[in-house]
């Protein structure tokens, strides 16, 4: 049966691709999709949520959720992913429209009427925090949760302490670490390790679908600030990872630790405090990944890519 999941996301290129991957997986049920204010504002978000649905005509409702985080101001990303978040590619104009309803409201309606729905976050986790927040209980109907965020051993890739997602609503974070949820995290100390290469922008433009052709535009341009900044031979596929990990989770390795995120420094904002040797024998809350097979991954999303739109 295929996995009933709700993706959160912020697109973002590397969320474009991700969404690309989900939705034309039938290993899985994309129940809707919700976005968050985050690599860029809304309403940004949500016309590029609504612009990748568009290239592959799927009709999946899009949920506008939260414009900012619940305590700080919005940090956004448009120095990594441009003034659209998603530039690179000529995405096809929306034919269709977002739905009514907030996108808060979507995950808590829809998680607590059934109990086998998966959240897959890819951006700040305010809408999931803002949901808990609203719907305590909501904590006993979610399934798991699956966020890419955080940083153990790389560093910071926004502050020295934080990772992107985890700085700009800690707050959020806090509230899903400390729910009770089941939560597999994707760091930056995984998700470093999916570098795009140009073997892969090549297979990639092989494909010769309107899809795969977005997805190399983007990634050509989405690449330069790793390259540039971090001296990578190219581009992290961050958000791809949770999507992959469902299709196959044996292409990662990762540890049940316990962890939290920092919340009362403004110099560590957003710091994840991973627990990875049991010093502390706090109770583990997370499966953190630390390995992926990179050229497994690869293959897999090339191969999923690479499927009738």
């Amino acid at each position: 049966m295929a996995r009933s999941i709700i993706i959160d996301t912020d697109p973002g290129q590397d969320d474009a691709i991700a969404l690309l991957m989900a939705l034309v997986s039938p290993e899985l049920n994309v129940l809707g999709v919700t976005t968050v204010a985050g690599n860029v504002p809304q309403p940004q978000v949500t016309e590029n949520a609504l612009a990748v649905l568009e290239l592959v005509g799927s009709n999946v409702p899009v949920f506008r959720g939260c414009a900012r985080p619940i305590l700080r101001e919005l940090y956004t990303a448009e120095y990594v992913h441009g003034p659209t978040g998603i530039d690179g590619a000529d995405l096809p104009e929306p034919s269709g429209s977002e739905a009514d309803q907030h996108g808060v409201d979507f995950i808590i309606e829809t998680c607590r009427d059934r109990d086998d729905v998966s959240i897959v976050a890819l951006g700040p986790l305010t809408n999931l925090g803002v949901a808990l927040a609203k719907e305590p209980m909501l904590a006993q109907h979610v399934q798991e949760v699956l966020w890419m965020g955080g940083a153990v051993f790389e560093g910071g890739n926004t502050t020295p302490a934080a990772e992107f997602n985890a700085y700009v609503d800690p707050h959020a974070a806090h509230i899903v670490l400390s729910s009770g949820i089941p939560l597999t995290m994707f760091p930056l100390d995984v998700t470093h390790q999916a570098l795009v290469l140009p073997e892969h922008l090549e297979r990639i433009r092989a494909i010769g679908s309107s899809a795969a052709e977005a997805v190399a535009g983007m990634l050509a341009y989405y690449e330069r600030w790793d390259v540039e900044k971090y001296g990578f031979p190219g581009a992290p596929l961050h958000d791809p990872c949770p999507i992959a990990f469902l299709l196959d989770p044996d292409l990662f390795v990762g540890k049940h630790v316990s962890a939290a995120i920092e919340v009362c420094s403004e110099q560590s904002a957003g710091a994840l405090l991973a627990d990875w040797w049991g010093v502390s024998g706090s109770v583990p809350n997370v499966t953190i990944m630390h390995t992926v097979a990179a050229p497994g991954f690869f293959d897999l999303v090339i191969e999923t890519l690479s499927r009738p739109e």
